[in-house]
């Protein structure tokens, strides 16, 4: 039985769910990140009004510079990972 020339490079164009996940793995990790630190400025936040009886103010406070943290923080990466992935590409452009 011969094998099909067609369907060989079909398998090396996709990559097996393994090895799909284990590139993908660093992107996922960036929503929890992203989500953890709003929380936990939320609840520092929130815990600075319950001392200082001037809720929701910190909590707002803390909402926003999560949010703007985490984002920064979120784009950051992923501009890292992204140079990082194009670095190690080979170039196929053709001149």
């Amino acid at each position: 039985m011969t094998s099909d020339p067609k369907s060989e490079g079909h398998r090396q164009d996709n990559p097996s769910p393994r090895q799909a996940y284990r590139d993908a793995a660093p992107y996922l990790t960036l929503g929890i990140q992203l989500a953890v630190t709003v929380v936990i400025f939320f609840l520092l936040g929130w815990w600075l009004d319950s001392h200082n009886n001037t809720s929701p103010t910190f909590q707002l406070v803390g909402v926003l510079v999560g949010s703007v943290g985490g984002m920064i923080k979120f784009l950051k990466s992923v501009t890292e990972m992204s140079k990082k992935e194009d670095t190690s590409k080979p170039d196929s452009r053709e001149d």
